[in-house]
């Protein structure tokens, strides 16, 4: 299969959730970017129980998969929906899930997904860095303003009472614009 009819990396992103706490992709997502029925993916990871111990896949509690249904539109059962709880397939979970397909689109999907988990995991890493980041600016701005507002009030309170062309705006005070 060529490059070209791979699904790109951002697709296979778009179907990465988190849950518990763990980067995980649907039982009906795999099976599509593997190109098989989701019940006949289901049957040959049943088949192969052991290689899907717990941190590898897990089915969703009533409360996750209620979740699910209305944040991302899964359909109600009864209604062409699922009968079961979905499974939830971590990154190695995934590429256990293709080796037992044994298709070669499973093999080359299975690059295209670790790829995506490698992406998402690279964008947390940096996203984490930058939020501590914006927190140390952020304290760091606060001691700052409170230093600003303190030479303010030492300013007004040596000038005395503030003149009424004076306009006090969120703790500053500034010249009243002129009308025009």
């Amino acid at each position: 299969m060529g490059k070209e009819s791979l699904v790109p990396v951002e697709q296979v992103e778009r179907t990465i959730l988190v849950l518990r706490g763990r980067r995980v992709i649907l039982d009906s997502d795999l099976a599509a970017l593997y190109g098989v029925p989701v019940g006949i993916f289901n049957r040959a990871v049943k088949r192969n129980a052991a290689r899907f111990p717990p941190d590898f896949v897990f089915q969703l509690t009533s409360e996750e998969n209620e979740a699910l249904r209305f944040q991302i539109g899964i359909s109600n059962t009864g209604r062409g929906g699922r009968r079961y709880l979905p499974y939830a397939f971590t990154e190695h979970g995934a590429v256990m899930a293709a080796s037992v397909l044994n298709s070669p689109k499973a093999a080359e999907m299975s690059v295209e997904v670790v790829r995506a988990f490698v992406r998402l995991r690279g964008f947390l890493a940096s996203h984490h860095q930058l939020a501590a980041k914006l927190d140390k600016l952020e304290r760091h701005i606060a001691t700052h303003d409170s230093k600003i507002v303190a030479l303010f009030e030492a300013v007004r309170s040596l000038m005395g009472t503030p003149r009424n062309d004076y306009v006090t705006v969120s703790g500053f005070q500034g010249k009243k614009p002129a009308r025009r």
